[in-house]
């Protein structure tokens, strides 16, 4: 792509190594220009890579100012960077066309550089460094604790007491609230046998983790994959969840369409019966952003490359009693997956 301007956070962080929360980044033939304010000099001028920094109070107006300069006929912009008040102000009066390229800079990200599966690698390795912390205070602490109290002991364990930035804020489901897969912490309470869902994960240098781990409130409790249950329906829908992941990871292959993944996870969990309660896709690209591509899902037909780092997360959702999802992330190593 010859020309294009840039105000996703991630998306500019790409192409220079630096970002902030206020910034304009366009590309004019190799030209590179970070437009930022005041409050960014200092860290812009030292960090930012193969671009000129451009300090001002209105970002629109230098960007336009570049654009006219420029003489270029067409640039390339993401519809999803841009508020319509900020596209219009800065389309206004040029004679430039703005051609919409909709996530073009995951696009670039979907193979991902061996540093960067080393730099997920290690916010996985954090990451589960995290779920053993909080698993600690669960078995030891956690009894006759609410979700919302153990929603803010997750984030507290999971980013090292403020040490690491979350990936995304946690989610921690008990019983009944763990059959909705976005689960928002309640005033329930943890008590002696409850079943538990944790999603959550951390970033390192800006780069994300993502796991989901299920248990029950127990003497021996932890995260790990195999798991026993005091109820015989959690322990069959378990099981079942993690024989459909286990499945979807060890036939995951380069050269296969993504939707060849999705395939492997859903028959496991049609053929135990449970089709209808599978409402999700089975993955999603991990990188800068948590959810980048490419999309593990029935419609995708992406061919999957070394390189590319996704997640297997299928799951099982019995509204009014509990839900399973068993989630890790891997990346496509050898032709092979591997779960980092």
């Amino acid at each position: 792509m010859k020309n294009y301007i840039l105000q996703d956070e991630n998306a500019v962080y790409f192409e220079c190594g630096y970002s902030c929360d206020n910034v304009i980044y366009i590309s004019i033939s190799g030209d590179n220009y970070f437009i930022t304010d005041a409050r960014y000099e200092i860290e812009a001028k030292l960090m930012a890579r193969n671009c000129e920094v451009i300090i001002t109070n209105d970002l629109i107006g230098q960007s336009k100012k570049i654009l006219q300069k420029s003489k270029i006929k067409k640039i390339s912009f993401d519809p999803n960077d841009f508020s319509l008040f900020s596209y219009e102000k800065l389309k206004d009066d040029l004679k430039i066309q703005f051609i919409q390229a909709p996530n073009f800079s995951k696009e670039k990200r979907l193979i991902k550089s061996d540093k960067e599966v080393e730099l997920i690698r290690m916010a996985m390795k954090l990451g589960r460094k995290g779920f053993k912390r909080f698993s600690d205070y669960l078995k030891k602490d956690g009894l006759n604790k609410s979700e919302k109290y153990l929603f803010f002991k997750a984030k507290e364990f999971m980013s090292n007491m403020g040490e690491l930035d979350l990936s995304f804020d946690p989610i921690v489901a008990i019983n009944e609230n763990s059959a909705k897969p976005h689960a928002l912490p309640t005033n329930k309470l943890f008590t002696n046998n409850d079943f538990l869902l944790v999603d959550a994960g951390v970033k390192y240098e800006r780069y994300c983790s993502d796991r989901t781990c299920c248990t029950s409130m127990n003497k021996s409790l932890n995260f790990k994959r195999e798991q026993k249950f005091y109820s015989k329906l959690e322990q069959k829908i378990y099981d079942t969840v993690l024989k459909s992941q286990q499945k979807a990871i060890a036939k995951a292959r380069v050269g296969m369409k993504a939707s060849q993944i999705d395939k492997f996870a859903r028959d496991v969990i049609e053929k135990a019966g449970y089709g209808k309660y599978f409402i999700h896709s089975t993955g999603h690209g991990v990188g800068l952003d948590i959810h980048e591509y490419p999309n593990i899902n029935s419609r995708n037909d992406v061919i999957l490359e070394n390189n590319m780092v996704f997640t297997v997360e299928p799951g099982i959702y019995l509204n009014g009693k509990f839900g399973v999802r068993i989630e890790d992330t891997v990346v496509m190593k050898n032709g092979r997956a591997e779960i980092l």
